[in-house]
């Protein structure tokens, strides 16, 4: 909101126009969220609604589950605390990609290449960073509490996760980004081969997360393209091959 307004202020038009066309895309996880609340038996009511149009439902989901985790006292019914919060991270992760990610990238360009001294749309791209890494970070926590015999890793394991997607993530913007004032739309040719290399890779690897043929080739587009900036495991098993590949292809 601040950048918007900023952007407002000053006049720069085109960048206020970017800018909201960046939020835009964050309404899927909201939608896709009234809709597991429909799927689980609560029917959301007015207000419920209203929170989800102002993109806070997924702030109320996180509320419902540090209110349910108080009141079982982490003992009776913990599975559902658990699925509960697998929801709340897999919907901020889609958040995350498809709308943090975009507004990274915009406010990064800005930074870098039409207003270098612009305070708001740094801070504004620093914490879309921070926000997009905790989001990994998060779902990458989630899925080893699915393990078998897994416990909840430690802090200082979580804080080097945050950090390492950090560093990554940082880097790979910041490379788009120059790439893009140098070179201008021809970063969109080499993201786009990028993308289509991974999402053929996806392919190759049968990921059978998603059963119907025409959503399984749309899933593997989606991910291929989240596959330009990082790496999500998106299938069971020990992955530390899939993710030598990965970087070995990336760098």
């Amino acid at each position: 909101l601040c950048v918007i307004i900023h952007y407002l202020v000053r006049g720069q038009l085109g960048w206020f126009g970017l800018t909201i066309a960046c939020v835009v895309p964050g309404y899927a996880a909201q939608f896709l969220s009234i809709l597991w609340y429909r799927a689980d038996g609560h029917p959301p009511g007015f207000w419920l609604l209203v929170l989800h149009l102002l993109q806070l439902g997924l702030w109320k989901r996180y509320w419902n589950v540090l209110r349910m985790a108080a009141k079982m006292g982490g003992s009776a019914r913990a599975g559902e605390v658990v699925t509960q919060h697998g929801d709340v991270c897999v919907l901020r992760l889609l958040e995350a990609l498809l709308q943090t990610l975009p507004h990274l990238l915009l406010q990064a360009y800005v930074v870098v290449a039409v207003e270098p001294a612009g305070f708001i749309p740094g801070v504004s791209a620093g914490l879309s960073l921070l926000s997009l890494s905790w989001a990994l970070v998060s779902y990458s926590r989630f899925s080893c509490l699915l393990k078998p015999g897994h416990l909840c890793p430690p802090a200082a394991a979580i804080l080097c996760l945050l950090l390492w997607r950090m560093g990554m993530l940082g880097t790979r913007v910041l490379a788009l980004v120059l790439f893009a004032r140098l070179y201008s739309f021809w970063v969109f040719a080499v993201a786009g081969v990028h993308w289509l290399l991974m999402a053929f890779w996806l392919v190759a690897l049968q990921t059978d997360i998603v059963a119907r043929p025409c959503c399984w080739r749309l899933f593997n587009c989606l991910v291929g393209a989240v596959y330009v900036f990082c790496y999500i495991n998106v299938r069971p098993g020990p992955s530390k091959h899939r993710v030598a590949v990965f970087y070995a292809v990336s760098t």
